[in-house]
């Protein structure tokens, strides 16, 4: 159980800082742009789902709660996630437009995973198979964003070029050789070639990616154009956590799996078990 209480503490961490961001700048909650000012109870729809969700965060670092904690941040993810398809109905071909659905997608996956391995700890779980499936499908569509976060970078390479440390040389190569990176995992972790390598190398980039380019922008003077406003910045580095998280929580769930393709001398695992299934 210790990788799933590691699982919990990040998820509840990440959780809380988004749920902390949408409460200073509503904009970020899921209703926060797309509901108008006129529409009654507004605040309620805004504010109501992120106070639940900074509940559940806190929830998460118990035991006793952590399962519906996790529960309820999925629900939050995919009340979110709906929130994101008007944009991409009324424009299903802007790149733009289904960012925002991938990286909710993205935290999505962290949050079943970790819901699958709770349930699978708790008393009386008899749906084993049921927990299996439901990690391999967040597994598979984390696949899937990853390989949408590489092309992005071809899509808009001179725009990621501009967010590479200026010490860095090369910087647009820089971008490319990520993009590359973002869809090679993608596709490990979806077709399942080396997953648990690609797995943990993308939770790595995605980690790295936090840590040299937002974190340091918040000390640069003057900032950089990509980090203005303050709101962005702030969201920016929020969502860097909770991609970096959904990585984690997928590499946690593929730690029965072997680094290469040496033959396994060990039964396949139920993910979050220590045994073989």
């Amino acid at each position: 159980m210790r990788i799933a209480e590691f699982g919990r503490g990040l998820l509840a961490f990440a959780s809380a800082c988004l749920a902390i961001l949408c409460l200073i700048y509503s904009d970020n909650a899921p209703l926060g742009r797309s509901l108008p000012a006129g529409v009654p109870w507004r605040d309620l729809w805004v504010y109501g789902p992120v106070i639940i969700l900074l509940a559940a965060s806190a929830g998460l670092c118990f035991a006793r709660s952590a399962l519906p904690s996790a529960l309820t941040i999925t629900g939050y993810h995919a009340f979110s996630l709906v929130t994101c398809l008007p944009a991409i109905l009324s424009n299903p071909i802007s790149l733009g437009a289904w960012y925002g659905f991938c990286e909710t997608l993205t935290s999505l996956t962290g949050a079943v995973i970790l819901y699958a391995v709770l349930r699978q700890h708790s008393p009386g779980s008899h749906m084993p198979a049921v927990s299996a499936f439901a990690v391999r499908m967040a597994q598979i569509l984390f696949g899937l964003t990853c390989v949408f976060y590489g092309w992005s970078h071809f899509a808009y390479a001179d725009y990621t070029a501009s967010m590479v440390p200026a010490w860095l040389p090369a910087r647009l190569g820089f971008a490319y050789f990520t993009g590359l990176a973002h869809i090679a995992a993608g596709i490990g972790i979806t077709l399942g070639v080396l997953p648990r390598l690609a797995a943990t190398l993308e939770a790595m980039m995605m980690t790295l990616f936090g840590l040299l380019v937002w974190v340091p922008s918040f000390l640069a003077r003057p900032r950089p154009q990509w980090a203005t406003p303050p709101e962005n910045q702030w969201s920016e580095l929020v969502v860097s956590l909770l991609l970096a998280t959904a990585a984690c929580m997928v590499a946690i769930s593929l730690r029965d799996r072997p680094w290469g393709h040496a033959s396994r001398t060990r039964g396949r695992m139920s993910p979050g078990t220590d045994r073989p299934s």
